[in-house]
């Protein structure tokens, strides 16, 4: 018997479209219905083999559904949440894959109250700089991370049912609290794709830009692949966790005033030692994330 009967997938792009493909492909899901804000893309995902029917409504969509995954823009969560509410069975059991999970939490409180039980946020550490259900792939998500901050009221059932969930898609597990989530994240992924933007934005301005793009090699396109993500998302999960982005901002700008001095005082020998530092815990996690 597979784990979850009925899926049901609000936003069928990278991250969900991946989820439903992987557990079509463990085995681990009856029939999967999609739900989106257009459908034109929910037909392309029915082509695709990504989902097996577009749902007409939210409550035909989601009657019988045991498992719901929200695959939205963080921006979002709420509305969708409150839309969801009035056909969300007692028994289904709910995720999210933001990448924010402070204000995914106060949007649970806000809209799910009668069903925090089974409401489980999660996020899957996964992801390319492409979008849409056009980049689903079943593979995504194998040896990555899924991080899962459950709720103080959560069925202990139901966070099984979710860590199972990204299990069979691949995923190792770990639980985190809220808080410290969006710290971590700020840190090691929301400020890296803050200043590939900024980065990408300041030359695009400049009026040599078309002589700097025409000289940039590997070292700029490895830098700045992040700045092709969604705008829209990336939007989103800057606003939502824009108290500690900010934080580690202002902590990166510490470091680049010190390179700066180190710059201006011809500090080579110091400057070396910065580099190889990094250099060091850098290959330290390559190492270790192989």
């Amino acid at each position: 018997m597979a784990l979850i009967e009925k899926l049901v997938v609000c936003g069928v792009g990278l991250v969900g479209g991946s989820f439903a493909l992987a557990l079509k492909q463990a085995g681990e899901v009856g029939r999967v219905v999609g739900i989106g804000r257009t459908q034109a893309a929910l037909a392309r995902a029915v082509k695709l083999g990504v989902i097996d029917e577009a749902g007409a409504d939210l409550a035909s969509a989601l009657d019988g559904a045991d498992f719901v995954l929200l695959s939205v823009p963080v921006g979002q969560t709420d509305a969708v949440m409150e839309a969801l509410a009035p056909h969300l069975s007692a028994n289904a059991v709910l995720t999210d894959a933001g990448s924010t999970k402070t204000d995914v939490f106060a949007a649970v409180y806000r809209r799910l109250d009668a069903h925090l039980a089974n409401v489980v946020p999660s996020h899957p550490i996964a992801g390319t700089e492409k979008s849409g259900v056009d980049a689903a792939d079943a593979k995504l998500f194998v040896g990555k991370r899924t991080v899962v901050t459950p709720l103080p009221e959560n069925d202990p059932a139901a966070v099984e049912k979710v860590k199972a969930a990204w299990r069979a898609c691949g995923a190792a597990v770990v639980e985190m609290a809220p808080q410290d989530h969006d710290r971590v994240f700020a840190a090691v992924s929301h400020l890296p794709h803050l200043l590939s933007f900024g980065l990408v934005h300041d030359l695009a301005g400049r009026a040599n830009a078309e002589l700097l793009f025409s000289h940039a090699a590997s070292g700029f396109r490895d830098f700045t692949r992040i700045a092709a993500s969604s705008p829209e998302m990336w939007r989103d999960i800057c606003l939502a966790n824009r108290q500690a982005i900010v934080a580690e901002l202002d902590q990166y700008l510490g470091e680049l005033a010190l390179i700066r001095s180190l710059l201006l005082s011809d500090n080579g020998d110091r400057l070396e030692l910065l580099f190889q530092e990094a250099r060091q815990a850098r290959n330290k996690w390559a190492e270790e994330n192989r």
